[in-house]
């Protein structure tokens, strides 16, 4: 990843950094140079941070969880964010890093589970706080209703969202949704951040001919996201980061690393071309309109016991007939995860995140 930035921050190219926090627990000590760079665009108020790890609906309030938030506060004392965010879903795995980020239903029960702990996270942090739109889901209704349920879990911390396009791009393609109908169910005024990157494709065994487009960040953007950052940016009025992701594991060759700097260049264009700087010195719109309080932690116990049964279930299975079999038999059928409903295809999808992830 550095190799590849290095020519970006040499033409001065690259004008903030994300830096997903949380993804350094492995590391014992944090190279000295990484550290100057982030304090160097924190000083200058251009750097973001994007969580991975929280597992923002789990229905048990989790040991791991008030350990994310501590360090949470103590990386925001050391740094100036601009912003936090996370992602959307639930971690399937026991190891609180090893998880697949997957939907839940939307309910009343994870709607308030959900903001709680965006109270929560604001209140480690003290900035204002979003949520990443998800690239996968199990049904046509769940993919109507995200757009909604994102903004009903961000309207207490006065919230905003990360467009991610190639999360987008996923669903249109899965899901075979046009993107006027599905722009049209997002709270637009809620954007203040984009993100493009790429991914791969999968071949259907549980549908023969269906390719499934998968959020892997290890591939150089296709045509169709950048087209879908030329229609959006102009009708996000509050935008004010647009963001490349990509995997280091993405980056090896000398051909990959070309194609992040020429994608870069392509994102630097379109922002060019669409940006408006009516928003520059105006008081931020994503902070919390009222004073928030946090009392115990909300939980939802049968909720926790379905999403353990799923992700065991999700991690043994060797098939998409074999899962559904399994579901059938579980505690979600005929509940409010409406399983009956979920496509085939996504089901053995979900199977190849679970197992993947737990690899």
């Amino acid at each position: 990843m550095l190799a590849a930035c290095l020519p970006l921050m040499e033409e001065s190219r690259i004008e903030a950094i994300e830096w997903s926090f949380d993804a350094l627990y492995k590391v014992k000590e944090v190279p000295a140079w990484f550290r100057e760079l982030l304090t160097a665009f924190s000083n200058e108020k251009r750097l973001i941070g994007h969580g991975v790890f929280f597992s923002l609906f789990s229905g048990k309030w989790l040991p791991e969880q008030e350990s994310w938030l501590k360090h949470l506060e103590q990386t925001t004392d050391e740094f100036h964010f601009d912003h936090i965010t996370e992602h959307f879903g639930f971690m399937t795995g026991k190891d609180f890093h090893h998880g697949a980020p997957l939907n839940i239903p939307y309910t009343t029960a994870t709607l308030n589970i959900g903001r709680d702990r965006l109270k929560r996270i604001h209140e480690a942090c003290g900035r204002p706080v979003g949520l990443e739109n998800l690239a996968f889901s199990y049904s046509l209704d769940e993919v109507k209703r995200h757009g909604a349920f994102l903004e009903q879990l961000l309207e207490p911390v006065n919230g905003f969202i990360i467009l991610d396009l190639h999360n987008l791009y996923c669903q249109l393609r899965n899901f075979d949704i046009s993107f006027d109908e599905m722009i049209a169910l997002y709270p637009l005024d809620r954007v203040r951040e984009i993100h493009i990157s790429g991914g791969s494709w999968d071949d259907s065994a549980a549908v023969p001919n269906r390719r499934i487009r998968r959020d892997t960040h290890d591939d150089a953007v296709p045509p169709e996201v950048f087209q879908l950052l030329e229609m959006t940016m102009a009708r996000c009025p509050h935008l004010k980061y647009v963001v490349l992701e990509q995997l280091g594991n993405g980056l090896e060759t000398a051909t990959s690393k070309q194609c992040f700097y020429n994608d870069f260049l392509q994102m630097e264009e379109i922002v060019r071309k669409n940006s408006d700087d009516n928003d520059a010195d105006t008081p931020d719109p994503f902070l919390p309109l009222s004073p928030l309080s946090t009392d115990t932690a909300i939980e939802d116990m049968i909720l926790y016991q379905q999403q353990l049964e799923l992700s065991a279930i999700l991690e043994s299975s060797d098939s998409y007939a074999q899962a559904m079999d399994a579901l059938r038999q579980s505690s979600l059928a005929n509940s409010d995860w409406k399983i009956e409903q979920w496509e085939p295809y996504m089901i053995e999808t979900a199977v190849k995140i679970a197992r993947k992830w737990k690899k």
